[in-house]
C-alpha cells in the first residue's frame, strides 16, 4: 500500500490527540465513519451557521448531504451555491469568510499536532485561520505524518495527484495546484478547534 495512505497505528494516532489537546485542540477517536458522523453532529448545535467546505471526507461520510438537505443546519454553502458569482462575487467572499462554524478535513496531521492545509483558490482557508468561531476537521488516520516535512511532501505526492485527478473527472480540467498552505501551529482558544480521527482509510 502506498506509504501515504496506509493507518497510523495507535501509538502514532494517540501521540497525535495527545499533541494537539497540549496544542489547545480537542481531539478524539472514532472506529468508521458512521461514529464520525454521529460524534460530529453531537459536537455541532442544531440550527448553527455552518459553512461545509469541499471535502471528499464529509461527502464520504454524508456529513456534507446532512448539513445542506436536511433542513437542520443553516448551511453557508447551500446559501452560495444559489448566488451568481458574476453579480454577488463580493457578497459571497464575505459570506464565506466567516461562518459561525467551519468543517472539513485536512490533508497531513503531524505527530507533534501541525495541521496542514493545501489550496489552490484559498476559499476554504479564512473560516479556518479566524474567521469562524468554531471549526470541525473530520480526519481519517492515514493522514498522520512522523512530521511537518513528511506532511508537505504528502501533500505534493499524494493529495495533489489524487485531487487533479478528481477535477478532470468532475470539472475536465487539466490538474489542480497547490497555491496556498496553512499550518495550524497551535490554537489560541481552547475548545474552537475539533479534530474527529477516523480509524478508516478516508479521503485523501
Amino acid at each position: 500500500m502506498d506509504k501515504w495512505n496506509t493507518p497510523a497505528d495507535k501509538q502514532a494516532i494517540e501521540e497525535t490527540i495527545v499533541s494537539l489537546k497540549k496544542k489547545n485542540i480537542d481531539a478524539y477517536l472514532v472506529e468508521n465513519k458512521e461514529e464520525a458522523k454521529k460524534k460530529f453532529f453531537e459536537i455541532l448545535p442544531q440550527g448553527a451557521e455552518i459553512l461545509n467546505n469541499s471535502s471528499v471526507t464529509l461527502d464520504e461520510i454524508g456529513i456534507s448531504q446532512e448539513i445542506m438537505e436536511s433542513g437542520k443546519y443553516n448551511s453557508v454553502k447551500k446559501q452560495l451555491m444559489a448566488m451568481d458569482r458574476k453579480t454577488q462575487g463580493r457578497e459571497m467572499q464575505k459570506l464565506g469568510t466567516a461562518p459561525q462554524w467551519a468543517a472539513g478535513s485536512v490533508h497531513a496531521v503531524s505527530k507533534d499536532g501541525q495541521i496542514i492545509i493545501a489550496s489552490n483558490s484559498g476559499s476554504q482557508l479564512p473560516g479556518y485561520v479566524y474567521g469562524a468561531d468554531h471549526v470541525i476537521f473530520v480526519i481519517g488516520v492515514q493522514k498522520i505524518v512522523d512530521n511537518f516535512e513528511d506532511g508537505i511532501k504528502r501533500l505534493y505526492e499524494h493529495s495533489l495527484i489524487l485531487e487533479s485527478e478528481r477535477i478532470k473527472i468532475a470539472y475536465g480540467m487539466d490538474k489542480s495546484h497547490i497555491r496556498r498552505i496553512f499550518t495550524l501551529v497551535e490554537e489560541a482558544t481552547p475548545g474552537r478547534t475539533t479534530v474527529i480521527f477516523v480509524n478508516e482509510v478516508i479521503g485523501y
